[in-house]
């Protein structure tokens, strides 16, 4: 009976049916990221804000994606426009207000992954994941295709103060085997690493996303974005000969990295910036490609990341340097505080003419 009433809606509704059959299968339809848009020079949005609009122009070819957060859309950016608050009745709406209560939308997210048929994610600020990793986890471990979204990712949220700026936290869910942690660098990365994650069926996606506004990188001048997809690769090669020292780099602090680049060589030192939005994908590739992205024969090696230190000697080698914070921030702006732990073109300089003399 089901069947035959299946059948007889699929033959009166042949592109509802289509879609059905699409989420039913965890597939995307053919067109599903034409819509995201692309960002030039001339655009400085923070990712939250970049990602908020990438999040709507997918939703707007993939039906059965849908999400909420923890009371904090204003901030996360990530309510869906037009598209109405589920209201557990009639089945409408696409925006679920969870509250706040970030473990239970993490589980809720998990139960809806489980159940199939539809695309769930989270969005909260990133300080909070510490409430939410429990359900990570489990998605992590279970192979649920969750986007856990995460807002205001360093000491860059500025005034809130220490309580609310993130430092161990990526290298918390970083140690979540199956987990993809992504950190962008700019607005194009942004829609690479949703590309990336809506694609993924076999695990769940973290995005990590900043509250300031962040440079869009010229893309003339620079590699695309696309090699985000490979987890981390050469944004910008060293001019004029080979590389003396490598800077990586991953979120706001990439743009800090190429701004140290083009000093350096002025100073007669050539360095290369590989942006690292995202270590486990990254690890996932050839021995041969990482080889090619981070040559074994360059072991001067700087690290930039506005969190703690723990597990960059990974990529920096042992004779490497890790610019971090191994401590809690502190109150005041962004920017200020930025310079106030270190974070400047002028730090990484001294980092790199120490390891390689001009």
């Amino acid at each position: 009976m089901w069947q035959a009433t299946f059948e007889a809606w699929a033959e009166a509704q042949p592109e509802l049916a289509t879609e059905w059959g699409l989420a039913q299968r965890n597939e995307l339809p053919a067109d599903w990221d034409q819509a995201i848009p692309v960002y030039t020079p001339k655009d400085e949005p923070a990712s939250r804000v970049s990602g908020g609009k990438i999040l709507a122009a997918i939703a707007g070819k993939v039906p059965w994606l849908l999400g909420g957060d923890a009371d904090l859309s204003c901030s996360t950016m990530t309510s869906l426009p037009g598209l109405g608050d589920f209201d557990g009745k009639t089945g409408l709406g696409r925006n679920i207000r969870f509250g706040v209560r970030e473990h239970a939308m993490g589980a809720i997210a998990n139960g809806m992954a489980y159940h199939g048929s539809v695309r769930p994610y989270t969005a909260t600020f990133f300080v909070f994941s510490d409430y939410e990793r429990p359900a990570i986890r489990l998605a992590a471990l279970s192979k649920l295709p969750v986007i856990f979204i995460f807002t205001h990712d360093s000491i860059g949220v500025g005034e809130d103060g220490p309580t609310h700026q993130p430092i161990e936290h990526l290298a918390a869910l970083r140690g979540i085997p199956n987990l993809w942690v992504m950190r962008p660098a700019d607005a194009n990365e942004v829609a690479q690493a949703y590309r990336a994650a809506m694609r993924r069926t076999d695990g769940p996606t973290v995005m990590v996303l900043t509250r300031q506004k962040l440079p869009t990188f010229d893309r003339d001048k620079v590699a695309p974005a696309t090699g985000l997809a490979r987890g981390a690769y050469v944004l910008s090669e060293a001019p004029g000969g080979a590389p003396q020292a490598i800077l990586l780099a991953t979120g706001s602090e990439v743009s800090l990295a190429l701004a140290a680049q083009e000093r350096l060589l002025a100073a007669g030192v050539r360095c290369r910036v590989v942006s690292m939005p995202c270590w486990a994908l990254f690890a996932e590739q050839p021995a041969e490609y990482r080889d090619s992205v981070i040559p074994p024969s360059i072991a001067a090696r700087v690290s930039i990341e506005a969190g703690t230190t723990m597990g960059w000697h990974r990529w920096i080698g042992e004779h490497g340097i890790a610019l971090g914070l191994d401590r809690f921030g502190a109150s005041g702006p962004g920017s200020v505080l930025m310079k106030q732990f270190g974070f400047t073109a002028d730090n990484i300089i001294r980092a790199v003419t120490s390891l390689v003399k001009p």
